[in-house]
């Protein structure tokens, strides 16, 4: 079967974009493919943060994934810090990218242009996602359009590393989910809806009133009717690529008003029983740790089995 890699990081909280852009396909596609589900910690360490709030949402994270739906008997689900491999891998990816190709991330650029202290892990993180990847014999990794450079980088050092020394690595394909619908910030439909900053976020475990409220301040526009229009009317495309998203009816609607309550109604029962499920699971924080460290063990022959034959290509003595 097709190997498949999604990865999450842990620099804020999981929300609804995630939800239906990475979290949602993967739930679906277990059946037909070996997927692992990785939470990339070790990717929350490029910039400023809180130690026990790092591992608060990496916990979090872990079992909101179960919660929603990532079975372990079908997935492997993995801490990436708590396997060695990933670091390992880096360091000999790293011997094989130039500065330049680091350097040239859309990410990387846009955070070091703003001035004040940039950490070296901030460039050279795309390396460790190429680590993550190469590391399993990934054959599928889903993306979207913010992550199309970074797994063309992947491919590149991949295919470098077999001319140079050998056959050595899978080279991986980028796949689209069956749905490339973008969920945009709620409060500026101009900006895709993050983990860690912006108004119009819906977090999969927000509270009911507060998603009612996130929704209801939901910019709209003064045209006065609710159609799909992206340039002259983002927010309200954007209320109505969330219905559809949820296989809600999207429309006729009388008003702005009648079009969030639909929206508000769509979340709600998508999110409720998520929130029910994380709830339970948070009681037993045992079975969660169980699961991860069930995962380390599905994976870790793959993990060393490739480090070993990186290691032994690029001429390191074994």
């Amino acid at each position: 079967m097709t190997r498949r890699l999604t990865g999450f990081t842990t620099t804020g909280r999981l929300h609804l974009g995630n939800y239906l852009g990475a979290m949602r396909p993967l739930i679906a596609g277990q059946g037909a493919a070996h997927s692992i589900a990785m939470i990339a910690d070790l990717h929350a360490l490029t910039i400023e943060h809180d130690p026990g709030r790092l591992r608060e949402l990496t916990r979090e994270q872990a079992t909101l994934l179960l919660a929603a739906g990532v079975d372990p008997a079908r997935t492997a689900l993995i801490l990436q810090s708590s396997i060695p491999e990933h670091t390992t891998l880096h360091y000999l990816l790293e011997s094989t990218t130039s500065y330049g190709e680091a350097a040239r991330m859309i990410q990387f650029k846009e955070k070091s242009a703003g001035g004040g202290p940039v950490r070296l892990s901030l460039l050279t993180y795309p390396v460790l996602m190429a680590a993550d990847i190469l590391l399993y014999d990934i054959d599928q990794v889903p993306v979207g359009d913010d992550q199309n450079q970074h797994l063309e980088l992947a491919r590149t050092v991949a295919l470098r590393f077999n001319r140079r020394y050998g056959d050595t690595f899978v080279v991986p394909e980028g796949v689209r989910p069956d749905s490339a619908a973008r969920v945009m910030d709620l409060a500026d439909p101009a900006a895709k809806m993050s983990k860690s900053k912006g108004a119009g976020r819906i977090g999969v475990l927000d509270p009911p009133e507060q998603i009612r409220r996130t929704i209801a301040r939901a910019v709209t526009d003064t045209v006065g009717v609710v159609r799909h229009d992206p340039e002259r009317q983002p927010g309200v495309t954007n209320l109505l690529t969330i219905l559809s998203e949820l296989g809600a009816p999207t429309g006729p609607f009388s008003s702005y008003g009648d079009l969030k309550r639909s929206v508000t109604d769509a979340v709600e029962a998508t999110l409720a029983p998520i929130r029910e499920r994380y709830a339970e699971l948070s009681d037993d924080p045992g079975y969660v740790d169980s699961i991860l460290a069930k995962g380390r063990e599905q994976v870790l022959p793959v993990a060393e089995a490739t480090v070993r034959r990186a290691k032994r290509a690029i001429g390191l003595l074994d």
